[in-house]
């Protein structure tokens, strides 16, 4: 049977136009009245959005080898419910995907599991210890790009070396960037809570020297750079600086670190992530980037743990927050109905620009594309309860935040992969 999205506001090209559209054999087509005798199902969309799906290009799916944390099935689901239509999956796993035979057993996974479209990294060095470096040329035809994710390449040799191969295939470096010389001195956040709690471990420094560092090389060797999770002021200065140099690079950062600074932190393993939460002045200069266009695109690093593996408080807990399913409804309610950011900015920070730089499916409302897409309800408001979350994690700094906006619908080929409750059709 056929479905018509009637009354929507399509996000096409940057811009918000209402029309209808029509899905028929899980393909979109325009619609200016419904056809003669059709039997469509009319879903009436007045006052929603609808768009092509989010991408986000840092989750931890944890299959294979962490399944009690997350699996494919979870996290994809979740993916769906915070309307993503496709995520990248890090190579923290076991075995990390360090060589065909190890992808393969993750892409089977992916295969057999996934509700929305995976596409895995593969690892920068043999099982991610920075030394022995992996065979770029084979695994390129199946990864987004590759990354030592959760480690720093601490080698410039090894990483110089990376840049090199990795430029003939194409692909881009995605870099944790954290110098390990730096990480013992200096306190998690610079704010008086931590000062006054005596919590220490990764300094700002430990950030963006490395970067430093890579970007050099980036310039030097024409390979293709995207840096993980930025979150100092520093680091936003070096890459402003490198682009307009016009070096071959990019970033992302994260909605905790857009919304929240060391002032907000709670002794509780919900706020403990690497890289940490950090100063008021360091969530400015990323706003500032995402307005000058120097910080590219948004992304949750999703990092799901036990709840018992987040229950020792900022210093006994594991590092890493869920953030798939209430990733758009922060961001909206922090950014944009506080006039920061407009909706359309939003959308395509988190829709067209991570597809663009990655090389992700380019999807699109236009006829004859595919029906992967998620449908918004802006005015929604509901209170953020990771219980209720469908992700196997539950750890989020935004417990409890009163949010509006919210996905609830998301399709893959036509085939509805999350619906809402609070969809009333």
């Amino acid at each position: 049977m056929d479905t018509v999205l009637k009354g929507a506001m399509l996000y096409r090209k940057q811009t918000l136009l209402q029309n209808d559209l029509m899905i028929r054999q899980g393909k979109l087509f325009p619609l200016l009245s419904p056809p003669e005798g059709s039997e469509a199902s009319v879903l009436s969309l007045s006052g929603k959005v609808v768009i092509p799906g989010f991408a986000d290009v840092h989750v931890h799916l944890r299959e294979p080898g962490f399944s009690y944390k997350e699996t494919i099935l979870s996290g994809t689901r979740a993916a769906a419910r915070g309307g993503y239509t496709d995520v990248c999956a890090m190579p923290n796993l076991s075995p990390p995907p360090d060589s065909m035979e190890h992808l393969d057993k993750e892409r089977k996974l992916i295969l057999r599991d996934a509700c929305i479209n995976v596409v895995p990294y593969a690892c920068i060095t043999k099982g991610q210890q920075g030394n022995e470096l992996v065979d770029f040329r084979a695994l390129a035809p199946y990864v987004a790009g590759f990354s030592d994710d959760g480690r720093g390449v601490q080698s410039a040799s090894a990483m110089r070396g990376a840049m090199e191969q990795v430029k003939k295939t194409g692909k881009l470096i995605a870099a944790h960037c954290e110098d390990d010389s730096l990480l013992t001195g200096g306190f998690i956040h610079d704010g008086e809570y931590c000062r006054r709690h005596g919590h220490k471990g990764i300094s700002s420094k430990s950030e963006w020297r490395q970067l430093e560092r890579d970007l050099k090389l980036a310039k030097e060797t024409g390979c293709k750079y995207h840096m993980c999770h930025v979150s100092t002021k520093e680091s936003v200065a070096l890459i402003r600086r490198a682009k307009a140099e016009g070096a071959d690079v990019s970033c992302e950062t994260a909605p905790h670190y857009l919304l929240l600074c060391d002032e907000d932190l709670r002794d509780d393993g919900r706020f403990k992530m690497n890289p940490p939460i950090r100063a008021r002045a360091d969530r400015e200069a990323l706003i500032e980037g995402l307005l000058d266009g120097t910080v590219d695109m948004i992304a949750t690093d999703h990092a799901p743990h036990t709840d018992a593996e987040k229950a020792g408080g900022l210093k006994g807990s594991l590092m890493g927050v869920v953030g798939l399913e209430c990733a758009f409804a922060a961001l909206h309610t922090g950014l944009v109905k506080t006039g920061i950011l407009a909706l359309e900015k939003l959308l395509e920070l988190m829709i067209d620009n991570p597809r663009k730089r990655f090389g992700l499916p380019e999807r699109t409302l236009e006829a004859g594309q595919p029906a992967d897409l998620a449908v918004l309800d802006l005015d929604r408001e509901w209170v953020i309860k990771p219980a209720e979350f469908l992700s196997k994690g539950h750890a989020t700094p935004f417990d409890g935040m009163k949010v509006t906006g919210d996905c609830i619908l998301t399709m893959m080929g036509g085939e509805i992969v999350w619906k809402s409750k609070a969809a009333n059709w």
